[in-house]
């Protein structure tokens, strides 16, 4: 049981490794979002992210609900960054 937790710890932290390096990408579509006057919420780009991932879960044996569930979450943290971000830089 210690080395399957360990190696679940790993997991983790490679997980939340991913989660800040997808946050820094999400800086930088803020900025060019900004520059090519494109707002942070693009519903059309969500739902593509969401079915990519729905389809890549399913093809990893992970529930797509569960997947969806998780992106949904991460993608509305997201928007809701850039959108702070984009405001911060907004001409007065």
């Amino acid at each position: 049981m210690v080395e399957l937790r360990e190696a679940i710890d790993a997991l983790d932290a490679a997980i939340v490794g991913l989660l800040a390096k997808r946050a820094h990408y999400i800086d930088r579509a803020a900025v060019l979002k900004q520059q090519e006057g494109l707002p942070a919420n693009i519903p059309a780009r969500v739902e593509d992210v969401v079915a990519k991932v729905r389809a890549r879960a399913a093809a990893e044996g992970l529930d797509p609900e569960l997947a969806e569930l998780i992106w949904r979450r991460v993608i509305t943290w997201s928007i809701a960054r850039e959108e702070a971000a984009m405001a911060v830089r907004a001409p007065n």
